[in-house]
């Protein structure tokens, strides 16, 4: 199993087994807390072997810095099938998170896990704007 690509993002869709992906960001702006992103998106594609057929548990967790669960986790099952001749089979994963906050000013990581083994992470800062600069 390979991760591709795994971003936090404005929006993601997948069309004809592609990935879309607008706006990726790590980082979010706000001069008041809970700091709250309107709509945003994880995405990720993953690339897996023939030899990973089946099904398999993901789990993506936003922790602050204390490692403490910002959001539920969240928990999804897969199940891979792999047709004719095919080496590799990837997967397109998006979690629209509306309403997303974020409790405090500091630093937050997301985290991707398979079969309850981590395979990624991303950074995520709160910062508050300075003088002058929209936020």
């Amino acid at each position: 199993m390979t991760v591709e690509l795994f971003c936090l993002c404005d929006a993601a869709t997948e069309a004809g087994g592609k990935l879309n992906i607008l706006g990726a960001f790590d980082r979010v702006w706000s001069k008041e807390v809970p700091a709250q992103v309107a709509q945003c998106a994880v995405a990720a594609r993953v690339r897996f072997g023939r030899e990973e057929e089946g099904v398999h548990q993901l789990r993506i967790t936003f922790s602050d810095d204390d490692g403490a669960l910002v959001i539920p986790a969240l928990d999804s099952t897969i199940e891979l099938r792999f047709a004719g001749g095919e080496l590799t089979l990837p997967i397109n994963l998006i979690v629209l998170l509306p309403q997303l906050k974020l409790p405090r000013i500091g630093d937050y990581t997301v985290d991707l896990a398979l079969d309850a083994t981590h395979v990624a992470s991303l950074p995520l800062a709160v910062r508050r704007p300075a003088e002058g600069q929209r936020g």
